[in-house]
């Protein structure tokens, strides 16, 4: 990874190849990995949740990591609504065989459980199927945050 460049772990929207390449024009997709011990979840109003990980023991969620130029970071902060609806942590993950640290968007606290809006599920779908993950992942966060299942 180049100096000023950040690694960023996308789980949600920015998982579709479409959406990425017009948000954030210099951002590269680098490879695929897991997120051990999170889960995938929406959170929000009902018909308008978004998604976020949380800690979970024992479950899993595929993610692709990106390499961003600082005005593609810059971008994503401003979708994301950071700081006051997302913060930024900073997380081990492996990627090509190495362990790197990369940064990732999680949902501020205090919001509930809620159903994402068609729209913006189909986004995270067309990803989930371009990437090659399994949509059954999240297909069980849309069930869980909607309260039919843990």
């Amino acid at each position: 990874m180049c100096k000023g460049k950040t690694l960023y772990i996308a789980y949600g929207s920015n998982l579709n190849l479409g959406q990425m390449a017009v948000r954030c024009p210099t951002a590269r997709a680098v490879g695929s990995t897991t997120l051990k011990d999170y889960q995938l979840l929406f959170r929000g109003f009902s018909g308008g949740a978004a998604a976020t990980v949380e800690k979970k023991p024992g479950s899993s969620v595929p993610v692709l990591v990106w390499e961003l130029e600082p005005s593609d970071e810059a971008a994503l902060d401003r979708y994301e609504g950071y700081p006051a609806f997302y913060r930024k942590e900073y997380i081990k993950v492996r990627l090509n065989g190495k362990q790197v640290q990369a940064m990732i968007y999680i949902m501020n606290e205090g919001r509930p459980l809620g159903m994402p809006g068609r729209r913006y599920y189909n986004t995270i779908l067309e990803g989930y199927k371009a990437a090659g993950f399994d949509t059954g992942i999240l297909n069980k966060a849309v069930q869980v945050s909607a309260g039919h299942g843990g």
